[in-house]
């Protein structure tokens, strides 16, 4: 029998948990459902926004964090994406962009999704997407029946 499985919650290590939560929960809408402390400090955060979870943590303890990242940290940020699915890539993007979030407009792949990117503070890249109606392939003369 297989493992059961409702859903995957990934951690983000973050520099600076106040501008993490500025950009989730103020300028894309997810909710804060628990944190590792009550108040406004905190190391720790499980976020939601509709089905979607996703967990932020402290790369540091606050009296340890350097005055900016080291670079060291987080080349491997920009391969790591968190593909959102978005039934209104087009209303996504007019959301980011009236929250001051620097982003590109929507563009469609070959393979069928409709797909809006934007980078998170500390690198991570977010697309949000959603198929669309791929015209149907022309009939092939040889095989068409008459």
């Amino acid at each position: 029998m297989p493992i059961v499985v409702t859903g995957v919650t990934p951690l983000l290590e973050v520099f600076d948990m106040a501008t993490s939560i500025a950009f989730y929960r103020d300028a894309l809408g997810f909710e804060i459902v628990h944190t590792s402390q009550l108040g406004e400090r905190f190391d720790w955060a499980l976020l939601r926004l509709e089905g979607a979870e996703l967990m932020l943590n402290t790369a540091y303890d606050e009296n340890e964090r350097p005055q900016v990242p080291d670079p060291r940290r987080s080349p491997g940020h920009a391969d790591a994406t968190l593909f959102f699915g978005c039934p209104d890539v087009d209303a996504a993007y007019t959301h980011l962009r009236d929250k001051g979030i620097a982003v590109e407009g929507p563009t469609v792949r070959d393979y069928g999704m409709k797909q809006l990117w934007v980078t998170d503070p500390d690198g991570f890249k977010l697309c949000f997407q959603w198929p669309v109606a791929r015209p149907a392939a022309a009939a092939d003369p040889q095989t068409a029946s008459d």
